[in-house]
């Protein structure tokens, strides 16, 4: 399984950034992710230039370019933070 963040990773409050409520949810699950960094800050002027680019792959997997986006070993795509964090909580990783 694959997640895709920003720049920031996973870290930081979980009330307050959408990448580490999605990778605190999975680690509370006892998942074990691969973790893909992408460019494109929404809220940085200098970076609104290259976003598109940038997010260029998180558009084809996903249909949007913002992140969180998880993508599990049989190909599911689940895309927002409070998706990736109810389906963590509903579907916990075996032995956990």
């Amino acid at each position: 399984m694959k997640l895709y963040v920003c720049g920031q990773g996973t870290s930081g409050p979980a009330a307050m950034h959408p990448c580490a409520k999605a990778g605190k949810a999975l680690d509370e699950a006892g998942y074990t992710y691969e973790l893909e960094k992408v460019g494109g800050y929404r809220m940085l002027p200098w970076t609104w230039r290259t976003r598109a680019a940038d997010r260029k792959k998180i558009k084809e997997i996903s249909g949007t370019n913002e992140v969180p986006v998880l993508v599990l070993d049989d190909g599911e795509v689940i895309s927002d933070s409070g998706a990736i964090a109810r389906w963590a909580r509903e579907n916990p990783a075996p032995g956990s």
